[in-house]
């Protein structure tokens, strides 16, 4: 028989090992899907293992129980998330391309259908399992808004920004890039930016918020009416 049509040789030994890592990004991502499909209530720790390709024992040993299985789920997008805005590669970049940076980056994140189906659980089932509501806020909601901020007080620091309130700043322009567009796709009137429409809004808003809209614009100059 000659080389062409020998059969193919099996590779010797065991096949690789996947690292607890691995296996966890494997569950988080199974039990994301199983979330959005079935609720909280509906999802059963033994079909996430199973659509995980992961034993029971594995499952329980990585992910104890299942609201640490749903904060698991909302960690490792949001883990995704702050490796594209890493602080190391943002702070070379003038403020203006790293604004528009972690903006689209976030619009990606919070603009995202599993996004948008995880808030509306959220949502629906909080006052059954207030946890939930806890568990989203801190671990999605609160690890942006310090990520925002943290970069926003780094560029005050440098002198390339004046903000009197970082956190407040970081707040405001995480509600101008998603708020509207979220709301309104969770209330089914209009569908989600697609990517080059959140890359469009990112550009937008981090021009709004660093140059305004009114040329030659100071701070003192905006007023707020007592008792409004």
């Amino acid at each position: 028989m000659d080389a062409l049509h020998q059969p193919a040789r099996r590779p010797r030994g065991r096949p690789p090992v996947r690292t607890d890592d691995e296996t966890r990004g494997l569950i988080a991502e199974a039990a994301r899907r199983a979330f959005m499909t079935n609720g909280f209530a509906g999802t059963s720790m033994d079909d996430v293992a199973q659509a995980a390709g992961v034993s029971k024992k594995t499952l329980y040993r990585l992910v104890p129980n299942k609201g640490d299985l749903f904060q698991s789920s909302v960690t490792d997008r949001i883990a995704r998330f702050m490796l594209a805005i890493d602080p190391v590669a943002l702070g070379a970049l003038p403020v203006a391309t790293a604004l528009g940076r972690i903006m689209e980056e976030y619009g990606l994140l919070t603009l995202s259908p599993e996004t948008v189906a995880i808030q509306k659980l959220v949502i629906a089932e909080s006052d059954r399992f207030p946890a939930l509501a806890e568990s989203f806020f801190q671990e999605a909601i609160t690890a942006t808004q310090q990520a925002l901020t943290a970069y926003l007080n780094q560029q005050c620091e440098r002198g390339k920004l004046q903000l009197a309130d970082p956190g407040l700043a970081a707040g405001m322009l995480r509600g101008m890039m998603t708020m509207e567009p979220q709301r309104a796709a969770m209330m089914g009137q209009r569908p989600l930016p697609n990517v080059s429409e959140i890359a469009e809004r990112a550009r937008c808003c981090v021009q709004v918020f660093l140059f305004g809209a009114t040329a030659q614009i100071r701070p003192g100059d905006v007023q707020v009416a007592e008792g409004s």
